[in-house]
């Protein structure tokens, strides 16, 4: 039987483990990106085993939604409060204004993103979730372009064109967008506007 000060000593030990990995992957994925640090240096890093590692975050892509999380929150309060805001606006213009959003977030957390998306890619269920923030994405722009279409006209549907705008909206062709393309963020939401809701 467990004592119940060994009990609160293993809490606050996993709580100061969880937040020494946190810190140093916070530190190596700034240093070096996430796709060059491995799950062995952060726990090198980080001063525990890697068996503790991994009961804490099975992969990179869990490490890094830890980290985005709060900024995750934040990006949906924002889209949520902008829809809120335009409502009487049109779809097109609505969508348009979540893509502004959400650019930018992945203008500011580019790294950690890819992180997400690099271990959601690997690990797809049967139901081919990418990952929880592109599902809460697929929700929102699946509903805008609902609203868009209109009875008696032949378009694509509002499923499709959310997972094709998701896969536009992926690391790999977006950074090929602005890196080889040479777009702009501003013009690749220019571009994608003229695409998904001209």
């Amino acid at each position: 039987m467990n004592h119940p000060g060994e009990t609160r000593t293993r809490r606050r030990d996993a709580a100061e483990n969880r937040q020494r990995i946190l810190d140093v992957a916070s530190m190596l994925f700034e240093k070096h990106g996430v796709e060059k640090v491995s799950m062995n240096q952060l726990a090198t890093e980080a001063q525990i085993g890697p068996g503790t590692l991994y009961r804490h975050y099975r992969n990179k892509s869990e490490l890094c939604l830890e980290l985005i999380k709060d900024n995750v929150v934040i990006l949906f309060e924002d889209i949520e409060a902008y829809l809120e805001q335009h409502k009487g606006d049109m779809p097109r213009q609505r969508l348009k204004g979540v893509l502004s959003i959400f650019i930018r977030f992945r203008e500011t957390k580019l790294q950690l993103l890819t992180g997400v998306e690099e271990g959601a890619d690997r690990s797809r269920t049967a139901a081919g979730r990418r990952n929880p923030i592109y599902d809460q994405l697929h929700e929102v722009f699946t509903a805008l372009f609902d609203e868009m279409n209109t009875a008696g006209q032949p378009s694509p549907d509002s499923v499709f064109r959310s997972d094709l705008l998701l896969t536009v909206l992926r690391s790999d062709t977006y950074l090929f967008q602005r890196n080889v393309r040479g777009l702009s963020p501003e013009s690749i939401l220019e571009q994608l506007c003229l695409t998904f809701c001209p």
